[in-house]
């Protein structure tokens, strides 16, 4: 941290380690009258959501999950821009709105609750104002596929978080999960496996690229 309270930009050599070993670091992090930022990275489908929720459900009420999906856009935006069968993409999310509200979870001073999106899977839209996070929580757990990004807008996100873990799963295991999720929420398993070869399976190849990034790696067992 520096004198004002943010994460410093230096990345340190990632390090291996587990869950436990995960969950020791977060929970070093949370300092009373101090707000910490923890990022959760990976491709789509590697278990972003379910290790950010575990953490936070073990830290008992420390933690409060603020996952970067709530930034998509509205489908009807999607349409006009010709993106529907890109959602997922960078280009899919409000980047910047993104990084407006990390800015002010990383120095809430003066600010009383604020409040973030989810998205809803069954809607496919982002929901606002469905996340409190008050200003005593000592730490905010993000998750998304592009964390690590140095994209334009996006690269400003990795600076603002004291450790970013980037999962790192079977990519068999990865794609058949995806295709499980699509079928749940309508797709045919023919149409969802064909979005995972023409859409998710792009943006995998993306924020691989970026996983050098991170600072510590998790392999779930």
């Amino acid at each position: 941290m520096d004198g004002r309270g943010r994460a410093k930009s230096k990345i340190a050599p990632e390090k291996v380690i587990d869950y436990q070993g995960v969950l020791s670091v977060v929970r070093g992090l949370c300092r009373p009258g101090q707000r910490a930022i923890v990022g959760i990275a990976g491709a789509p489908g590697a278990g972003k959501s379910t290790l950010a929720n575990e953490i936070s459900a073990a830290l008992s009420g420390l933690a409060v999950v603020v996952p970067m999906d709530g930034f998509h856009l509205a489908q009807a935006e999607l349409e006009r821009l010709g993106l529907t069968g890109r959602k997922g993409a960078p280009e899919s999310f409000d980047a910047g709105g993104y990084l407006a509200l990390l800015r002010r979870l990383r120095n809430p001073e003066g600010e009383g609750i604020i409040y973030g999106p989810t998205f809803d899977r069954d809607l496919e839209e982002p929901i606002a104002g469905s996340i409190a996070i008050p200003p005593d929580v000592p730490l905010v757990i993000t998750e998304g596929n592009y964390l690590l990004s140095d994209a334009p807008v996006w690269t400003n996100i990795r600076p603002l978080l004291d450790e970013c873990v980037w999962i790192d799963c079977d990519p068999v295991e990865r794609r058949e999960r995806l295709v499980t999720r699509h079928v749940q929420f309508g797709k045919s398993t023919d149409k969802a496996r064909d979005f995972v070869e023409q859409s998710d399976e792009l943006n995998a190849e993306l924020v691989q690229r970026d996983r050098h990034r991170a600072s510590l790696v998790v392999r779930p067992t």
